[in-house]
């Protein structure tokens, strides 16, 4: 049963994104859900609460020009993991994954973590 009610919750919070629909994140959230999104790097900061997550997904949800695309999403139990590319809109993009876990129908916690532009590793000779 947990399994088919992470998929449900994942599924709409993916969709909401596409969709561009700050509405959906209503019902999703717990009231102690805690987010960490990708930004400032390395730690990114950390959201806690019903009020501070809603307001980060909604914002981000509306945004018409930049936009997820969903890459992948792999769910265990209680958790999921979706690996996404987030597109600016002005042509750039970065990778990313989100780990987040579910209880009772709605999300609990969700640590983003993104690939961020670096030095090239040197290739053994």
């Amino acid at each position: 049963m947990q399994m088919s009610e992470t998929s449900e919750v994942i599924h709409r919070f993916n969709q909401a994104f596409q969709d561009h629909d700050p509405t959906a994140f209503v019902d999703l959230i717990a009231p102690d859900c805690v987010m960490e999104s990708i930004q400032p790097a390395p730690d990114g900061t950390r959201y806690e609460g019903y009020d501070a997550n809603l307001t980060f997904w909604q914002a981000l949800a509306a945004d018409r020009v930049a936009h997820f695309e969903v890459e992948d999403t792999f769910v265990m139990g209680d958790r999921a993991n979706i690996r996404w590319r987030f597109h600016f809109g002005d042509g750039g993009s970065v990778r990313g994954v989100s780990l987040i876990r579910v209880r009772d129908g709605r999300i609990v916690e969700a640590l983003a973590y993104s690939k961020s532009p670096g030095e090239s590793a040197p290739l053994p000779e």
